[in-house]
Formats: structure tokens, sequence, C-alpha cells
């Protein structure tokens, strides 16, 4: 049986593996990562740097891996992906200061573009019509490893830094050697290089800058989040990296839920674009209030409920990106979405630390104006019937 004649979901399973372990290996040094940046004397604006050195390299990465994998094949770029993520793995490890931290986090953002070929992986293989159902399984995927591995992480923190990253680094090769084995190409055409003003033109149309605009924003929003998350659970409720561990766990858990049950159920009936809108909607309101939670239940409430907002925009986000292109250039369309991302991604953590070192409040009433900003665009697109995105 060749790949062409073999179902979506048996084409995905591997590829949901790879991901999986790969988001483990990445989310086992997060609980650790913020305590450690502080023992070498980092404070909000260190961390900053550190979470956007990852994400600026990955916003070059990215966009390289995807336009690639148009050219080459997506399984040759995970494997180049996943092999580079155990390299960084073991530099972060041997970091000795804050500098050297930042550089190696950079090495790491500049491989990480593993998603983007995932996604263009499941754009391959599927409808439009279905394609939000697997893109929110790939989510799911990403979820569990954020379950995962910040658990582990967080069990082998009192064994130090080097430890962690060392076992990141392990799982990272094996998962590597894994994929080649199990992961097939996928049936696809080959690429038609774009002309350079055919990209230009596509990317200026309304429905594509309110998409990329929407990725912006909510990762923004997101990782604003994940970027003072630690400060305030230590400050606010005097928790460790156990602590803070178990609290991405428990926004893993929702994310996955939601992603891998409620987005295919909902997006038949209710649409991606308007999907992605609600999931704005939900982000940027329990962003507004996290930060006057009263009690430690009523943050894990606020959490759950940011959880769902992530949950539902993220895939529906990359499904509709994923229409305005045709079959051969997927790649690089989602690898451009996924550039977006780490952009915001860069941004976010720099100003979200300097914004807390101002006051604690600062980073989540930004972040939820910017998910609100979001959502309004897509409220837009919707009225404007800018192009037809939804099957």
């Amino acid at each position: 049986m060749t790949s062409q004649d073999r179902a979506p979901s048996t084409l995905l399973k591997p590829v949901y593996l790879a991901v999986f372990l790969d988001m483990v290996a990445f989310a086992i040094i997060l609980p650790v990562l913020p305590f450690y940046a502080m023992s070498l004397g980092g404070a909000g604006l260190w961390l900053g740097i550190l979470l956007t050195s990852y994400s600026a390299a990955k916003l070059v990465g990215a966009t390289l891996a995807g336009r690639l994998s148009d050219r080459f094949g997506r399984k040759p770029l995970l494997l180049v992906g996943l092999f580079g993520s155990g390299l960084s793995f073991l530099l972060t490890g041997m970091a000795g200061s804050l500098v050297v931290l930042a550089l190696a986090r950079a090495v790491a953002g500049f491989f990480g573009g593993t998603i983007a070929t995932a996604q263009a992986y499941v754009a391959d293989v599927t409808r439009p019509g279905e394609r939000a159902r697997y893109m929110g399984l790939l989510g799911a995927a990403i979820g569990c490893g954020f379950i995962v591995g910040p658990g582990i992480g967080a069990g082998l923190g009192r064994h130090g830094f080097t430890v962690v990253t060392t076992v990141a680094a392990a799982l990272a090769v094996l998962n590597a050697l894994v994929a080649f084995f199990l992961v097939h190409e996928t049936p696809r055409q080959r690429e038609h290089k774009m002309p350079r003003g055919s990209w230009r033109e596509l990317v200026v149309q309304p429905a594509s800058m309110v998409i990329l605009g929407a990725m912006f924003l909510t990762l923004f929003a997101f990782v604003s989040m994940e970027t003072t998350l630690a400060f305030v659970a230590r400050a606010e409720y005097d928790l460790d990296e156990r602590g803070f561990g178990l609290i991405l766990v428990y926004v893993g858990v929702v994310m996955i839920i939601v992603q891998g049950g409620i987005v295919g159920r909902l997006a038949p009936r209710v649409g991606e674009r308007r999907l992605a809108a609600m999931g704005a909607l939900l982000l940027g309101s329990s962003l507004f209030l996290l930060p006057f939670a009263q009690s430690f239940v009523a943050a894990m409430a606020f959490l759950c409920v940011l959880a769902v907002g992530q949950g539902l925009v993220s895939p529906t986000l990359s499904t509709l990106l994923s229409r305005l292109t045709s079959e051969s250039a997927q790649g690089g369309m989602l690898g451009l979405g996924q550039s977006v991302a780490s952009a915001a991604r860069a941004v976010g953590p720099v100003l979200a630390g300097w914004l807390y070192d101002q006051g604690v409040s600062w980073p989540f009433v930004l972040a939820g104006t910017a998910a609100m900003i979001a959502a309004l665009g897509l409220t837009w697109l919707g009225s404007a019937r800018a192009v037809k995105l939804e099957a």
C-alpha cells in the first residue's frame, strides 16, 4: 500500500506522535528555565529576552522549513528539526551565563519549525471540510506534550538543570529515530514556485492580513501570560517549580479537551472563523481578569477560560490560513503563519517581562487588549465577506 492509498488518520498518527514527543522535550525545561534564569541573576526582562531569542530565531527557521518542505518533502524537514532540537538542548544545559543561555535558546528556535511542517502535512492529506478536525487533533498532540513535559520537568528539577536538559536532548534524538521509520512522505503536488509578486499579493489580501494579524495578536497575548505567570505564581501563591509545572499541566489538559474533541464537533456547525473569534474573545476576557483574582481558585477558573479560548483559536486559524493558497504552496503559507506566531513570541516575552517589572497587572491588560482586537478583526472578516474561508 502506497502513501496515496492510506487514510488521513493512518498517515497522521506517526506525525502526531512526533509532534507530541517534540513538545514533551521542549516543555520539559519550561518549569525550570525561569528559576534557572533567576539563579543566574535574571529578572523579568531577562526571562523575556530568553524567550524572545528562541522565538526570533524560530521566525527565520519556521519560514525556511515551510518553504523547503514544499520543495524537498515534509519528512526530511521534520527530521532535521528534531535532530536540531536535540543539539539545542545539549547546548542549553551547558550554558553558564544568561548570554550563553540566550544563544542556546536561539539555536533551539531555529530548529523549532516542526509544527509548521506538521501543519503542512495535515493540509496535504485532508480535505478542506475535515481539516479543522485534524488540525485540532494536531493541537491536542501539542497540548499533550505540554502536559507531560512540564510534569517530567517539575519532577526532574530537583536533580539540576543539566539533568533536565540532557533528558530533553535524549528524547529529541529518540523522537527523530522513531519518525525516520514511521513517518511517510505525503502524497502532495510538487512545488510550483510562486513569483515574489504573487506571494506579496496573497499576503496583502484582507483575509490574509486579518488571519495573520489574529495569529500574531492571540499568540502575543498567550505568551505574555506564559512569561509572567511563574512570577505571579511565586509572589501571590508561594509556588515553586513543581507547583508551576502543575499549573502548566492543568492548562494543557483543558486545551487537549478543547482541541481534541470540541473543535472537531463545533467547526462544521459554527464555522472556523466564528470559532476563532469566540476563542479570541474568551482569551482576552480571561487575561483582563487573571491578575485581579482574589483567590487561587478564582485564578484557576480564569486560567481554564483562557485555555479554552486558546484551544479554540489556534487550530481554527491554521485551518483558515491553509485555505488561502494552493496545495503546492501550503507549506510556505503555514510556515509564514508560524513565523508570524514566532514574531509574537519574540515581541511578547520581552515586552511582558518589562511591563511586569513596572506593575503586575500591566502585561495582562496589554495581552487582553491584543486578543480583543483579534476577535474584532475576525468578526469584521465575516461581515466583510472578504473571501470564502469555510467549507
